[in-house]
């Protein structure tokens, strides 16, 4: 096991280095300076404020420096919010951004293991078919199509529930609804599958041949095993909510990083940019490793010890 872990360790350095690197050049890239602004009009001022960036020195250097903020984890003051370092922007966003995506995360695993078991037990029956009707216009709405639409129907025609902000329980129920409907469609339909499937095997019959409830052995023998294939992707999946939260906190007006994240492309403010990225990247790749260990709990024929060949 340490040396699966080691291994991984170094896989995420070299994925989280891979990924910040790209960012830097395609930031650099782009035409254009964070400074080409009417305030900052002045060639003067323009060059001073380049200097203090270090964005006047080579690409090689400012790379450099890159990276050294990324080993110290000290992003530096940002362009366009002086008075604010990437730390700080980090800290206030982040919190935000992590209980929508863990909200959301719980609600679809949730919504989708129960709609999908009842789907699979009541196989081509009425809560079969409505399951799966959920799961197809689920999967093919996106989730800011949805939010514009619960806005409008649910928060200003109907007035059922706060539009925006993010104070009280109230305003976490849209946007938690317009993020877990996908990745509720996508659980629900892998659940179903698998759970078909696992209630065919021997062991099935020879626990219902034995006379266990039929709750003990939905519960205890078939979900185990048919989750497993929900266990893969959601790894995948968590890192597709935790960016995607980005579009709903700006349609929602949540204080979260999507706010600092985007405003930072549109104004190019390289600190925040390169800094949020490296962060959630190492975030990310962290939840993919957990999830792999997650993976070999659930199936002990799964060894975290395995040759290097077979990794």
């Amino acid at each position: 096991m340490t040396k699966y872990i080691i291994k991984r360790f170094i896989m995420m350095i070299a994925t989280i280095l891979i990924i910040s690197t790209v960012t830097f050049v395609l930031m650099h890239s782009i035409p254009g300076s964070p400074f080409d602004g009417e305030r900052t009009s002045n060639p003067t001022i323009q060059a001073n404020l380049e200097k203090f960036y270090k964005l006047d020195e080579p690409m090689y250097v400012q790379y450099v420096y890159y990276l050294k903020s990324i080993v110290t984890f000290d992003f530096g003051p940002s362009i366009k919010k002086p008075n604010d370092s990437v730390n700080e922007l980090l800290a206030r966003g982040f919190p935000i951004s992590f209980e929508l995506g863990m909200v959301t995360i719980l609600v679809a695993l949730v919504s989708g293991i129960i709609l999908g078991t009842l789907a699979a037990l009541r196989h081509n029956g009425i809560i079969d078919y409505l399951a799966m009707t959920f799961a197809v216009v689920g999967i093919s709405v996106p989730n800011f199509v949805l939010a514009t639409l619960l806005i409008q129907q649910v928060a200003v025609k109907l007035e059922w529930l706060p539009a925006a902000t993010w104070s009280s329980p109230l305003h976490m129920i849209l946007p938690t609804l317009a993020l877990a409907t996908g990745p509720t469609a996508i659980i629900a339909r892998l659940t179903r599958s698998s759970m078909l499937e696992v209630l065919t095997q021997d062991y099935i019959k020879m626990a219902r041949a034995k006379g266990l409830s039929p709750v003990r052995i939905v519960v205890r023998h078939a979900l185990r095993n048919a989750l497993m294939p929900v266990v893969t992707i959601l790894g995948t999946m968590l890192a597709g909510i935790l960016t995607g939260t980005f579009v709903i906190e700006r349609i929602f007006a949540i204080p979260g990083m999507g706010k600092y994240f985007v405003e930072s492309i549109n104004n190019r403010d390289y600190p925040v940019i390169m800094g949020s990225t490296v962060f959630y990247s190492a975030f990310l790749v962290f939840m993919l490793f957990l999830v792999d260990i997650v993976y070999g709990l659930l199936d002990p024929r799964i060894k975290l010890h395995r040759k290097e060949g077979d990794a």
